[in-house]
């Protein structure tokens, strides 16, 4: 048997599946966020908090110019429905940094 046909029979059965599961390894241990992304998605959420709290200001101060101003329907943090993913996303924050309440 020729010496090309054992190097490409030790290619295909040994060197492909290795490869292949190598990478295969590597990437499901790959982290998929990392220490700056969840600082970042922190001061995102509480941005996005602030925002709201100041967009809720505004609106009121409208409202007491204009008895006729109607905001727009919007997620209100006080609702059932509209809470209950900011309530689940609050619980992963706390138990992420171990302060569960």
């Amino acid at each position: 048997m020729p010496f090309e046909a054992v190097l490409v029979i030790a290619i295909l059965f040994i060197g492909l599946p290795w490869m292949v599961l190598h990478y295969m390894t590597r990437w499901k241990t790959a982290p998929t966020i990392t220490a700056d992304d969840e600082v970042l998605l922190e001061e995102l959420y509480n941005l996005a908090k602030r925002l709201d709290a100041r967009m809720e200001t505004v609106e009121r101060l409208v409202a007491s110019d204009d008895p006729e101003f109607t905001p727009a329907r919007r997620l209100i943090a006080d609702h059932e429905t509209d809470s209950q993913q900011l309530r689940e996303l609050e619980a992963l924050i706390a138990e992420k940094k171990g302060t569960r309440a």
